[in-house]
């Protein structure tokens, strides 16, 4: 387990972390640790794991809270439509590919080449959508075409 200098509790200002409601907190915690090279901060209620520069946090589901009342937490369904995704960014595709892949991972296609970036698409063990890409003509000012996005 982490030290407590690396659970995302910020000092001055904020930091951004992702919520997901799980339906198997050690399927979804080992699968951000092993894919993503995350660090296990804390192992459940809620489980944290620390990737890169942010942090994904782990819950299952549950009905309202007094903070949050008309609210009910839940994984997705399959089939249904996506609202948002976790959108990564990596240095070198092919080896997070290769890595990810190695680990378990299933994209839904291997990486395109947009002109602007390389990218693709894998889901988690709940159905969570993740875009993985890398800039390339991007930090050359070119950008993808409107029709590829």
């Amino acid at each position: 387990m982490a030290s407590p200098k690396d659970l995302p509790a910020p000092e001055h200002g904020l930091l951004l972390t992702h919520f997901l409601t799980v339906s198997d907190v050690a399927v979804s915690r080992r699968f951000y640790a092993d894919v993503f090279d995350g660090e296990v901060v804390m192992e459940e209620n809620p489980a944290i794991v620390k990737v890169a520069n942010s942090w994904i946090i782990m819950n299952p589901g549950g009905g309202p809270t007094p903070d949050k009342p008309d609210v009910t937490l839940q994984v997705p369904r399959r089939g249904d439509p996506v609202t948002s995704f976790l959108n990564v960014r990596v240095a070198d595709m092919a080896a997070f590919h290769a890595h990810a892949v190695a680990q378990g991972a299933r994209f839904l296609t291997e990486p395109i080449d947009r002109t602007s970036e390389l990218r693709c698409y894998l889901r988690d063990p709940d159905g969570y959508l993740i875009e993985v890409g890398q800039s390339t003509g991007l930090i050359k000012g070119i950008q993808a075409d409107a029709a590829s996005n």
